[in-house]
């Protein structure tokens, strides 16, 4: 055999491997995730808020209590995430979002809202519908509809 096709033949038995770990790391991936889940959704209560501000940043930055920053992995400390300050009942809160869910959430407007913890799960308007943002549209569609 040539020595192209040896090098063919171990990049490929490479690949099958790493292919069969990433199937089998995807499914324990999965239950845990299913798992976590239903304990968000034992935990879910609806509640009423009033938004006061809403933005993506760090965990640190983003003042939660001290146990959620020492519970959250290592690598996704460093990531920015979607955040709320609301008002829940006399209490200013700031609060953790789903990413779907963090555009549809309104400035200064009152909602109601399904939480588990710290955590924004579901939002419905309190006064009527929630409006869906407008996606921005890039250069070429905005030349082709011109």
């Amino acid at each position: 055999m040539s020595k192209v096709t040896i090098v063919l033949l171990v990049i490929l038995a490479v690949l099958i491997i790493a292919s069969i770990a990433l199937y089998f790391f995807g499914k324990k991936a999965e239950k845990k995730q299913a798992a976590q889940q239903e304990q968000l959704d034992a935990a879910a209560q609806a509640v009423s808020m009033l938004i006061i501000d809403k933005g993506k940043m760090r965990l640190r930055d983003a003042g939660f209590p001290q146990i959620v920053i020492d519970n959250t992995p290592k690598y996704l400390r460093r990531s920015k995430v979607p955040v709320v300050k609301a008002k829940v009942g006399p209490r200013v809160m700031t609060l953790m979002c789903d990413a779907q869910i963090f555009p549809l959430i309104p400035v200064k407007k009152e909602v109601k809202a399904t939480v588990s913890g710290i955590y924004i799960m579901n939002v419905k308007g309190l006064r009527g519908h929630l409006e869906t943002p407008q996606k921005k549209k890039g250069f070429f569609a905005r030349l082709r509809g011109k």
